[in-house]
């Protein structure tokens, strides 16, 4: 059952309330005063809070301060003494909405059943960013994913431009993801661009967008990746395969901060964060004149290399527990036990297709396991590409 809590100094308002409300199926709390009221916020977990303006000791808005400090519920202000100033105030200063008295029974009823949605929306949303987070956690303890966590951090409040360097499947996304999460452009876009899946006649408008009738298939105007990643980051994954033409425009964005659309002659001012991600070998391509390099200057100004599985054996235990755990609770199955020689032979292999290729196999090995993986399974259905290469 919803639980409310009723903040009112008047013992007639606070009877009348709860007598209408628990007769509504609700669950009530009342308290004579703020500083009451703010000792059940710290105790109980509420799904809408009334709360009178006029009171004795701490007046409503006071107590309105101190509870959005304390919890995201929302809360109803009512007030006899009340006026327009006093309505609008309480609105800028967070709460869901202002009745005054006497109180319309309907519209508080109809207020409460909304407010509720939105306190459940908010516990919703909590959950999801929760398991979104989970999703991009970085695991592993080894000295060199250690180092890595060290760089974010001290790189991720700043402004500089980061190139991230690895194997395929090490992270380098993960990565990007916790340098934008760990800055101050959390809260604005993360646009990731995959360079390499683009064709090139078609990354160019991509990245910076098109003006209607730029080309054949330009029906309408369309804002960019850089204009949609505006005061927060863009990732421009595999960065390497950018045909030299876009590498032009995206020099210029990153000189100027400006870009401008593919059919059209406006200078459109941009505020990202550039981070790139590559597999290859920069130094050959700038060499092979595959790519500028005075945009490779532009965009390494951190250097951030992500160490491969094999340089990490020792984060096997923690990675596969983290995949038992995450894969066994997205298929709805028990929970596996994973063998200590299990363990030790997927420390054997020689991944090619590092910690991808580790929760592929984990994944694979959950599937056809009963109630424990062991060693003598890892050696039936692990079959890494190398060592299929040699069979």
């Amino acid at each position: 059952m919803p639980r409310i809590l009723v903040i009112d100094d008047e013992k007639s308002i606070r009877n009348t309330l709860r007598e209408i409300l628990e007769y509504e199926k609700y669950l009530v709390d009342d308290a004579a005063d703020g500083t009451e009221g703010l000792q059940f916020v710290d105790k109980e977990k509420y799904d809408v809070i009334l709360c009178d303006i006029k009171m004795p000791k701490m007046d409503g808005i006071e107590v309105l301060k101190a509870i959005l400090s304390k919890t995201d519920t929302p809360v109803v202000m009512i007030s006899g003494h009340g006026n327009i100033e006093t309505a609008v105030e309480s609105l800028k200063l967070g709460a869901y909405d202002y009745i005054a008295k006497p109180l319309d029974l309907n519209r508080l009823l109809v207020t409460l059943r909304n407010a509720q949605e939105k306190s459940t929306l908010i516990t919703e949303t909590k959950v999801l960013k929760r398991k979104i987070s989970k999703n991009w956690e970085m695991i592993g303890e080894s000295p060199a994913i250690m180092q890595i966590k060290d760089m974010i951090d001290r790189v991720a409040p700043t402004d500089a431009r980061v190139l991230i360097t690895g194997e395929n499947g090490t992270g380098k996304e993960l990565v990007a993801r916790w340098l934008h999460e760990k800055s101050h452009r959390a809260g604005k876009p993360f646009i990731e661009v995959n360079c390499a899946a683009i064709p090139s006649e078609l990354i160019e408008s991509q990245l910076f967008g098109h003006e209607k009738g730029s080309f054949t298939s330009a029906i309408k105007q369309r804002k960019g990746d850089f204009e949609q990643a505006d005061g927060g980051t863009i990732f421009l994954d595999e960065i390497g395969d950018m045909s030299l033409s876009a590498q032009a425009k995206v020099l210029r964005a990153l000189q100027e901060n400006k870009i401008t659309r593919v059919g059209g002659e406006k200078d459109i001012p941009v505020n990202v964060r550039v981070i790139a991600a590559t597999n290859k070998n920069m130094d050959e391509e700038i060499s092979k004149k595959n790519f500028r390099e005075d945009l490779y200057h532009r965009i390494s100004v951190i250097l951030i290399e992500v160490p491969s599985l094999n340089q990490r054996l020792d984060d096997i235990p923690l990675l596969v527990d983290h995949f038992v755990k995450d894969i066994c609770e997205n298929q709805g199955s028990p929970l596996l036990k994973v063998h200590p020689t299990a363990i030790e032979e997927l420390q054997k292999i020689q991944w090619t297709g590092n910690v991808r290729e580790l929760r592929n196999v984990v994944e694979r090995l959950i599937i056809l396991c009963d109630k424990q993986i062991t060693g003598q399974d890892v050696k039936l259905y692990a079959h890494p590409l190398k060592q299929n290469k040699g069979q």
